[in-house]
């Protein structure tokens, strides 16, 4: 880690400002928030995960003093409100688009904030009390009695592909809602038949959700006198949230306003409107009190947007040397209950061929609807799960068709005079040491030294292992931003943006960009963000667009702000604006050492009326800009593991990594997104599982008790490195550097594991690795090889 740094400016490791606030209890989060007379909300939800609604009798619930009001789907369809809307993929300029391969559109269904015909999932809304208290409110939610006409349901991923499968939806031709060719099939076809070697694997990547520490809470309120709707609640982005809304209220998006404060945690989950924010707003204006909601932990893991859950079946093609020639592979995701994203696929198949040099590739991807909770883009969507299986496979490779795994790597990563480089999909690496990552990971993780390291815990009964993997990611979302600079002459500067901070702590990065190139402290610097009265545009948080697209508008109007100060210090110092030079704050000319301040041009602009119009008034400058090209972050993760044999537990003893972001603007937050990132890809890999029952389709991880976290206790301290090799996509050389921890490491701790256990002739072990998957393989590896089912402890060499 960087010594903390004594200046604020770009590249030094500030200690986040927001911090103290936070730490101290000074933040106002979703739940914080409270209003004159308010309400309370509390959903009814489905006990079934497919089951038709004949009738919902609400007489007792509003019969209950307190009750104010109880709604359904029918008065939510009698009031004209509209469904929740779907934006399926990334539409940004540099990514693939997937389309059926039969031409036909994608299959599109009403995702209405209440369900009104069908639940097709156990959780699922399907009517909200609304009551004095939140007390009364769940005292007439038991009351609210549900006729169903239950279901088959389906929550398997490829159950749901069969054409025999319960049909989440009665107008579909079948669950498979999309059905995509990427890459060149003919040419992979070719490939593989002359291969020498073909390894292939089948892996379930299990489902995961997003468990943020803060769960979700929403606070509306309509004033009838402007017919303005308010709502309060942590989102990606204030405007995509503010537009959602007012698409399912059917009304004009001026005539909403959307607030967002403090966000404790958002990872993709929360990256879209979920119905319970559009019920609130509606539920406001229907009672004619402010209405609240908080959800609690039970209900997060129900009714929560999840990710991953993906079955791919794959295979690799290589010549007697260990050349890659082709990947083939059939991905199929499960989207859930309600076709909201399928971006993970999209991402994932897009860069599935990794940094290696893959002349050709092809993949079907399709996505299944099923009974479960809709998924979304989660940290570093769709790209963990296929780097996870081209590592997994270059690791078969190595050991079934006797390769050494670094030098195979080797071999086919692609090198720097290579780039840019167009992969099998189209899209196109600008720059990076993808050799140079892989050679600091190894020397960071002490790879030479794992011999040894093995030896010893034999002699301690423990198996140990070693992995590597490498990774690229794909940072692109929505590429429009803007910021506005106003500089104050009270001594701030104000900049207003369109991203809002999920706990990245851009109240101390974007402000290190104004200390930069304005000269101004950071605790004279204020972010706004989160409030759609103020904010005009943005993109919001999502997809490593934060920094990437940020610097570069704030670049832009602080050039403005200078270019205006330069001709207002002119004035100021009876001279030409060609001999004003502007640094650390001031302005000089140079002869005589003149000067003044920013604070005093901002000053001097509100206070003289002759200057020419475009500088009279206050100090501001804004930057809209559309930026078209995609960033590719990329880096290599080692992790190294002990398995004690009786158990089959698995503790992490040792991990580095190594993960390039072109230019740190904060050292400091960037190692702690890569600490965050390796602990929820070591989550998903060791202990997150989202369970659903395949008969019942009931979700048995509905708790703390059932989901396992990781735990701080779970890591030894993480070895990590920042590469910085300037993105040539970029003005500035940034690249994203808030997901990079989590892609690689799906990947590199399995393979640690199944290095671990391969003198046991253990191929794989599926994820959840939990402790009981690993004894069982180990058993029936040891129970193949011998005859016997027990378990062989480790003999020293």
């Amino acid at each position: 880690m960087d010594e903390i740094a004594t200046d604020s400016r770009i590249g030094q490791p500030v200690r986040r400002k927001e911090d103290e606030r936070l730490l101290t209890g000074k933040g106002c989060f979703s739940d914080d928030v409270n209003l004159p007379e308010q309400a309370y909300a509390v959903f009814v939800r489905s006990p079934h995960a497919h089951a038709r609604i004949r009738s919902i009798d609400a007489r007792a619930a509003r019969a209950i003093a307190g009750v104010l009001a109880v709604l359904t789907g029918e008065e939510l369809l009698a009031d004209g409100l509209k469904p929740l809307p779907h934006v399926p993929f990334s539409m940004h300029p540099a990514e693939i688009r997937l389309a059926n391969r039969d031409g036909t559109p994608l299959f599109s269904a009403p995702h209405y904030p209440l369900a009104c015909d069908k639940v097709r999932f156990v959780g699922e809304a399907l009517a909200v009390v609304v009551a004095a208290s939140v007390a009364i409110a769940k005292d007439g939610a038991e009351q609210v009695a549900v006729d169903y006409e239950v279901l088959p349901a389906v929550v398997d991923t490829l159950a749901a592909a069969e054409p025999d499968a319960p049909r989440i939806w009665e107008h579909a031709t079948s669950n498979v809602c999309l059905d995509a060719d990427a890459g060149d099939r003919a040419a992979t076809e070719a490939a593989f038949a002359r291969a020498v070697h073909v390894v292939r694997f089948s892996t379930q990547v299990n489902r995961v959700t997003g468990v943020t520490m803060e769960p979700r809470a929403a606070v509306a309120q309509y004033d009838a006198a402007r017919q303005r709707y308010t709502l309060y609640a942590g989102s990606g982005g204030a405007v995509r949230l503010k537009d959602d809304l007012a698409t399912v209220l059917d009304i004009p998006a001026a005539q909403v306003r959307a607030v967002m404060r403090d966000i404790g945690g958002n990872f993709g989950t929360r990256g879209m409107i979920y119905p319970e924010f559009c019920v609130v707003a509606w539920a406001a204006r229907r009672v004619g009190r402010p209405v609240k909601w908080t959800c609690e932990r039970q209900e997060a893991f129900l009714a929560d947007y999840q990710a991953r859950d993906l079955a791919v079946q794959a295979e690799l093609a290589l010549d007697a040397q260990g050349n890659f020639l082709a990947l083939r592979s059939s991905n199929v995701g499960n989207a859930g209950a309600h076709p909201t994203n399928f971006s993970p696929l999209q991402k994932g198949v897009e860069i599935m061929s990794s940094i290696y040099r893959m002349p050709c590739a092809f993949v079907r991807a399709r996505a299944v609807l099923s009974n479960t909770s809709p998924t979304r883009p989660y940290r570093s969507a769709g790209r963990p799960e296929v780097m996870y299986v081209l590592e997994r496979l270059i690791d078969l490779a190595a050991r079934e068709c006797d390769f050494d795994r670094i030098a195979l790597r080797e071999r086919n990563l692609l090198r720097q005079a290579e780039l840019p480089y167009t992969n099998p999909f189209g899209m196109v690496y600008d720059s990076g040491d993808y050799h140079g990552a892989m050679a600091k990971a190894l020397e960071l993780g002490d790879w030479a030294g794992f011999p040894a390291r093995r030896e010893q815990a034999r002699r301690r009964g423990k198996y140990r292992g070693i992995g590597v993997a490498n990774y690229v990611d794909t940072a692109s979302g929505v590429p429009r931003e803007r910021a506005e600079i106003s500089v104050h002459p009270q001594g701030r500067v104000s900049v207003v943006v369109g991203t809002v901070s999920n706990g990245q702590g851009h109240e101390t990065s974007f402000a290190q960009l104004v200390n930069e190139w304005l000269g101004v402290a950071l605790e004279r610097v204020d972010i706004i963000a989160g409030d759609t009265d103020i904010v005009k545009v943005g993109g919001g948080t999502h997809s490593g667009r934060g920094m990437r697209l940020i610097s570069i508008v704030v670049l832009n109007a602080s050039r403005q702000i200078i270019d205006k100060g330069k001709r207002i210090a002119a004035r100021l110092l009876e001279s030409d604006p060609s001999r004003v030079r502007f640094d650390a704050g001031r302005f000089e000319v140079a002869e005589g050492g003149r000067a003044v301040t920013l604070f005093e041009v901002a000053a001097a602009a509100e206070r003289l009326g002759d200057l020419p119009e475009d500088l009279r008034g206050p100090l501001t400058a804004f930057s809209d800009e559309t930026v078209k090209e995609a960033s590719f972050p990329y880096g290599a993760h080692v992790c190294e593991v002990e398995i004690d044999p009786e158990l089959g537990a698995v503790e992490i003893v040792r991990y580095a990594a190594v993960d390039d972001a072109g230019r740190a603007v904060n050292p400091m937050i960037i190692h702690g997104q890569t600490h965050g990132g390796i602990v929820q890809g070591v989550g998903q890999a060791l202990y997150e599982n989202c369970y659903y029952d395949p008969r019942s389709g009931q979700l048995l991880a509905g708790s703390f008790m059932d989901y396992t976290m990781p735990r701080a206790d779970h890591f030894p301290p993480f070895d990590t490195h920042i590469s910085e090799v300037p993105s040539t996509t970029h003005p500035l050389g940034m690249r994203p550097a808030g997901e990079g921890g989590t892609t690689p490491a799906l990947a590199v701790v399995i393979n640690a594991i199944v290095d671990a256990l391969a003198e046991l002739g253990v191929r794989h072990v599926e994820m959840p690795a939990t402790p009981e998957r690993i004894w069982r393989a180990m058993r029936a590896a040891a129970g193949t090889a011998s005859g016997n089912s027990s378990t062989p402890m480790p003999q020293a060499q």
